[in-house]
């Protein structure tokens, strides 16, 4: 939806919209300029391309106000650049997937938008043309020289293909910074677990530089400045780290309550200095490659797992 009322085909029922410092849409002044004149161009998640279209017709419709010489200049850079030679003449039931998705972008980048809008393009794709086509994008957005935002509920692609986060809840703005920044140093619980953190506890300040994660029953050395109003602590599952040494910094006895698989990783379920009673009885979640987990599965308990204090994110 907030795709849409960027690019005029959805109307706010109140709010103001600027690019560029251009008001395209404000409920108060009653501006709402028409989408043709916006200076936008929206990718939509089906691509929603002209079935009777040729490729090539597709790509020049938003270019009648040119001449046919300028119209066909413009349209062949484009298919050059998304590596489309030779299809101009193909309609799209003949393309893949691959191929759709880059004449939508392609048309959307030919009337060369101050904005380019894209709206989860990868959804209807299956991964191995998921991954050819992200580092396709990557390339593409590099040398686009406008502004694009990129919706997607994949935390994974947002992080591959964007420089720059915003993260939403409700409608909301909760969180708009560097990816390394939102992820590394999330401010809120809600933020951190929208990038999906899977382990916190409540924690309150006890020292200078020392926390107590209650939920976890333990007590932690940390490196950042604890806030004033610190209510919990987080780590990522892939940031804990195994380790021989009980006596290191931050380092706790662990039982294993259970796993889950996927094709590359294993999700460790780990119950803090004492066993689990139950399969659900665990503090955290930890993420190992299996390569790993060959060699740490058979060693006897406890196991020894440490929070690097500079991973612990503080969080209010």
């Amino acid at each position: 939806m907030t795709l849409r009322c960027i690019a005029g085909v959805e109307t706010p029922t109140h709010g103001r919209i600027v690019l560029n410092g251009q008001v395209l849409f404000d409920s108060e002044r009653h501006i709402n300029v028409p989408s043709h004149q916006r200076k936008v161009s929206l990718v939509f998640q089906n691509y929603a391309l002209f079935p009777h279209m040729t490729v090539f017709q597709n790509i020049v419709f938003g270019l009648q106000h040119l001449s046919r010489s300028r119209r066909s200049h413009q349209a062949n850079q484009q298919l050059a650049l998304l590596q489309l030679q030779g299809l101009g003449d193909r309609y799209p039931h003949q393309l893949s997937g691959g191929q759709q998705q880059r004449v939508a972008l392609a048309r959307a980048l030919v009337t060369r938008p101050e904005a380019l809008l894209l709206d989860e393009p990868f959804s209807a794709l299956d991964t191995h043309l998921r991954t050819q086509l992200e580092r396709e994008m990557s390339l593409t957005l590099s040398r686009y020289e406008g502004v694009s935002l990129f919706v997607t509920h994949n935390l994974e692609e947002a992080y591959r293909i964007c420089e720059n986060l915003l993260v939403m809840e409700k409608g909301q703005v909760v969180a708009c910074g560097s990816k390394q920044e939102i992820f590394e140093r999330p401010a809120t619980y809600s933020v951190a677990q929208l990038t999906g953190c899977k382990n916190f506890s409540r924690a309150i300040a006890i020292g200078y530089q020392e926390i107590e994660a209650s939920d976890w029953g333990v007590r932690l050395q940390v490196i950042e400045s604890i806030p004033h109003n610190l209510a919990y602590v987080g780590v990522r599952a892939h940031q804990l780290i195994f380790t021989d040494n009980g006596d290191c910094e931050n380092t706790f006895p662990c039982w294993l309550a259970s796993t889950s698989e996927t094709p590359h990783r294993m999700t460790l379920y780990l119950k803090l200095n004492s066993s689990p009673a139950y399969e659900r009885d665990y503090h955290l979640q930890a993420e190992v490659f299996k390569e790993k987990w060959i060699h740490l599965k058979d060693r006897p308990f406890p196991w020894y797992v440490q929070f690097n204090p500079f991973r612990l994110m503080l969080m209010k």
